[in-house]
């Protein structure tokens, strides 16, 4: 039971430094080389940004926000994340 639990939430911690990764590659994608222009650009929070693209916990309401701003649909960014 402690082995399956552990495991899980390995898998999850694997899946949320995918998002993070991916966050911050599109960022780069869009020739930011810095995340405080990217989020001063955008008129988003340095810090909060900044977090994200390590992996914090955000909202749906964030992660849709950033996407739009990448105009990428949710389904493009998940893809390859399973």
């Amino acid at each position: 039971m402690v082995e399956d639990k552990e495991y899980n939430q390995n898998a999850i911690n694997q899946k949320i430094e995918l998002i993070a990764s991916k966050i911050k590659e599109l960022r780069v994608q869009k020739g930011y080389s810095s995340h405080e222009a990217f989020a001063w650009d955008n008129n988003l929070n340095r810090v909060q940004y900044w977090r994200i693209e390590k992996g914090s916990n955000i909202t749906l309401k964030t992660l849709i926000s950033i996407l739009e701003i990448h105009n990428i649909s949710l389904s493009n960014f998940f893809k390859g994340i399973d």
